[in-house]
């Protein structure tokens, strides 16, 4: 396992993902946006998600890659609780399954891929919810076996008129002994629930809030998101002040909203929900939530990106409860970001997208994150865990984390068309992300994009910066050869190469 341009303290963890692990009872929390995992009913509120355009082998690569991804953790068995993002709230809920061991025990004997392979898919598996595809992929793939909790929500419109078209979900190992919806407004509900850990309870809030983490006038609504949770904490906290409990999930915040965004003096992730990076501080009584990311260097802070700058709006926020001497305990300095070159991460280092082309791949546009934790064997709730290097402060730095267009080596390893073996397939899926070298002559068309033709087939030529789609452009104008470096990918069903800054041009 291999994780890039992270420090050594994270490097070192990273090899520990696979290893075995000394202390007792050890076990992974992950929590994933998976970018819309949708049925196969085509009863969608999305337009992408018509069987013209979301066919049963898209939802087969689909469910098939985020196991791939989980199948990370613990030398393939997959982390034992995982927080899942934007999977479909099924519109059509008469399909829904009421018991998921049984669904999943009735086909044992078969695999996803095969069901898949029915022409015509029969009613009942086209009307089966997206989490039960995803169940049986991570069945498939020797995850597992997962007990499935989701929210209780039904076909609905949010405040603002807009149709509630995903939901939260919680995979776990560990027996559920209680689930509970909280609505929002404007967002998708916040899915509670209680697991038993080896006999000890741990409580699991799987998060989504509003949409547009920089947009200030959809603060107000992230504000009442997170009142929502506070109060629930509060309830949790005024029971058992060292209560376990995980934040997790998109809150659609950066650990730094209220320094990265000035505009915002009062902030859901950071005023209301109270997230901060004091590890220490959760020892007294002011403070009684910690943010993981803190546990990185800020300049490693990053699960997606937007605009050119990394965010972090994937959140692990830990409970004061889970620093002490009794139930269950974070373990120091376990958090990372699960960013795997060459699988879900591009050769720039980034999300490597899902792609809804004809022929499907990717993953998703952020990536998972991760933590281990334990259950001790003490009932101390007055000592705490030692730290080795806590973090102290409470807030994060102004500045977003930029994203780097070409880091070093970056085009070390760029392949070329002409030099692919023998039969490769270039659209197979296997090389979206991968950066290849191109130099040909380009075409322009009657709207101005540019074109270049490959190995008998097109593709688009981009760039997200003016200045390098103007260059591109008049070079082809002129007709002289173009020698750039481009990213293979999809956009909207059409195949492209990528500039992502103007070192990418030659």
């Amino acid at each position: 396992m291999s994780f890039s341009l992270l420090s050594p303290r994270v490097a070192a963890l990273l090899a520990a993902l696979l290893a075995p692990v000394a202390f007792a009872s050890p076990f992974s929390v992950v929590a994933y946006n998976v970018e819309n995992l949708h049925d196969l009913d085509g009863v969608a509120l999305y337009d992408d998600y018509q069987p013209a355009t979301w066919t049963p082998e898209h939802l087969r690569v689909k469910t098939a890659n985020i196991a791939q991804v989980l199948a990370r953790v613990n030398k393939g068995a997959g982390p034992e609780i995982v927080a899942f993002n934007e999977i479909e709230l099924d519109q059509t809920p008469d399909s829904t399954v009421a018991d998921y061991d049984a669904w999943l025990a009735s086909v044992k004997d078969t695999t996803a891929a095969a069901l898949l392979a029915k022409s015509p898919l029969p009613a009942e598996l086209a009307g089966l919810p997206a989490e039960a595809w995803l169940l049986k992929a991570c069945a498939d793939a020797g995850l597992g076996p997962y007990h499935v909790a989701v929210t209780d929500e039904r076909p609905s419109k949010h405040e603002d008129g807009r149709g509630a078209a995903v939901r939260n979900v919680l995979f776990s190992r560990y027996p559920v002994t209680a689930v509970k919806t909280h609505r929002l407004v404007n967002a998708r509900g916040v899915l509670e629930v209680t697991l038993d850990v080896e006999g000890s309870p741990l409580t699991v809030f799987v998060n989504h809030w509003k949409s547009g983490a920089g947009d200030a006038a959809l603060e107000e609504i992230r504000r009442d998101n997170a009142r929502v949770l506070r109060a629930r904490i509060d309830e949790l906290l005024k029971a058992d002040a060292n209560a376990d409990f995980i934040v997790a999930g998109d809150l659609n915040s950066h650990y730094n909203q209220k320094q990265r965004y000035r505009d915002m003096r009062t902030t859901g992730i950071n005023d209301v929900l109270g997230s901060q990076g004091n590890e220490l501080a959760l020892r007294g009584k002011d403070r009684d939530l910690y943010n993981l990311w803190f546990e990185l260097p800020s300049d490693q802070r990053g699960s997606d990106t937007f605009q050119g700058e990394w965010g972090t709006l994937m959140h692990l926020i830990l409970s004061r409860g889970l620093y002490d001497q009794n139930g269950v305990q974070y373990e120091d300095g376990s958090f990372a970001v699960m960013k795997f070159p060459g699988l879900n991460a591009n050769g720039l280092g980034l999300p490597n997208r899902w792609s809804r082309g004809k022929v499907p791949g990717g993953f998703s546009d952020h990536f998972p994150i991760y933590a281990r934790f334990r259950v001790v064997e003490t009932r101390d709730k007055d000592k705490w865990l030692p730290l080795t290097r806590p973090s102290e402060t409470e807030d994060g730095p102004a500045a977003a984390v930029a994203v780097e267009t070409a880091p070093v080596d970056l085009f070390a390893n760029a392949l070329r068309f002409d030099k692919l073996p023998a039969g490769a397939n270039v659209r197979d899926g296997s090389y979206n992300g991968r950066i290849f070298l191109v130099e040909a002559k380009c075409a322009v068309n009657e709207r101005g994009h540019v074109k270049v033709t490959l190995g008998g087939e097109e593709y688009d030529v981009f760039s997200h910066q003016k200045e390098v789609r103007d260059e591109v452009r008049n070079r082809a104008r002129s007709g002289q050869v173009v020698r750039f470096y481009g990213e293979l990918g999809t956009f909207r069903g059409n195949w492209q190469l990528v500039l992502h800054g103007k070192e990418w041009l030659r």
